[in-house]
């Protein structure tokens, strides 16, 4: 799958007084420094994070034919969401491990739930797969000059540096080499916690992992898009478990999690249609129900094209509900965008925030 292209997309914002946003800058690794040409790139490419260790993290894009998307020196993979992701030894010989690490856009607020989220997909020539990812969550960065994994007794070298550890863990191993597999977890915040690494933080005697071929020597290389920390509590609705949630609240902007769209156009996702199902069914439920879509763009971009865009994302989502048996008289749309910003588009924070897609349920007369 592909997605959206970072300036003209629609992203997973929600307006309004309580506005929640991704607290992670360019998380889907489209923002570069330079087009990548090598080997162990993430650190010097990729705009808005870093590797926090010596592990030679990678870095790759569509503009690039050395470091390419979708064929690259590991396997092939479309990118999730626009033409970048990252990718990264999670299990390897000798212990070797590669991390990534994300400078948050505020630090996080004492005893706030925050929702963090990303996709990964085992790349071809790996032979292993494991089924636990690991996130440390700290005050400041994290920077150790080594190329093993970044166990906790080396994180508590700095006492300067308070950090959580966080594990995300599965039943099955996360072996699929031609689809993203959506990764979830939810993290109550200790407070002033303002980065965030990403990797396995455990050995190979501690890893659990699962053997795919013989004689194996590659380890579980991993490619990773689309990262999101966002914070539920404060005035988020997220459609994507809006069945599992008390009935949204009425005439308020509620976010519309993972609609997300290939560059450049309007169809669906297949893991857009997932959440949006989940919408339908609520909507079903209650008959008296009327639901508004609003469609945001930022303001990169000829405005014309961008209320053209955002009118015909809007569009698609109206004929997704429709279709699956939603009467036309309990929906309606607008498109406005870049022209309702939240935030400041000169900033990528900014524009991050203002590309989003909303949805408002009124009760019809």
């Amino acid at each position: 799958m592909k997605g959206f292209f970072p300036y003209l997309g629609l992203f997973l914002v929600v307006s309004g007084s309580a506005a929640a946003q991704n607290l992670v800058l360019n998380p889907s690794f489209e923002e570069h420094r330079e087009c990548p040409g090598k080997l162990g790139n993430f650190n010097t490419d990729v705009v808005s994070w870093t590797a926090p260790t010596l592990g030679s993290t990678d870095y790759f894009h569509g503009c690039s034919e050395a470091m390419g998307t979708p064929k690259n020196f590991n396997g092939t993979q479309l990118a999730d969401f626009g033409q970048g992701y990252a990718g990264f030894y999670l299990y390897a010989p000798n212990d070797y491990r590669e991390y990534i690490q994300a400078e948050l856009v505020s630090p996080l607020v004492e005893g706030v739930t925050y929702e963090l989220s990303f996709f990964v997909s085992l790349a071809e020539r790996s032979d292993f797969a494991i089924n636990a990812f690991g996130v440390v969550f700290s005050e400041n960065p994290l920077h150790f000059e080594i190329q093993k994994d970044l166990s906790k007794r080396h994180l508590y070298s700095n006492p300067d540096n308070p950090f959580t550890y966080v594990e995300i863990g599965y039943s099955h191993f996360a072996n699929d080499k031609k689809e993203w597999m959506l990764v979830t977890t939810t993290y109550t915040a200790k407070g002033g916690e303002r980065y965030m690494t990403l990797g396995n933080f455990k050995n190979n005697a501690r890893t659990r992992k699962f053997l795919i071929k013989k004689d194996a020597k590659q380890g579980a290389y991993y490619y990773i898009d689309m990262v999101s920390l966002l914070s539920p509590d404060h005035g988020s609705s997220i459609a994507g478990n809006i069945s599992e949630k008390e009935t949204p609240t009425l005439n308020t902007p509620h976010l519309f999690q993972h609609v997300l769209f290939d560059f450049d156009e309007y169809r669906l996702l297949d893991s857009a249609r997932e959440y949006l199902k989940e919408t339908f069914d609520f909507l079903m439920k209650d008959p008296s129900l009327h639901i508004v879509i609003h469609g945001h763009t930022d303001s990169v971009g000829l405005p014309d094209y961008n209320m053209q865009l955002s009118g015909n994302r809007c569009r698609a989502v109206v004929e997704y509900f429709t279709g699956l048996g939603l009467p036309k008289d309990r929906i309606s749309w607008k498109g406005h965008g870049g022209d309702l910003p939240i935030a400041d588009n000169s900033t990528a924070a900014g524009r991050q925030q203002n590309r989003r897609v909303e949805f408002i349920l009124t009760r019809m007369e």
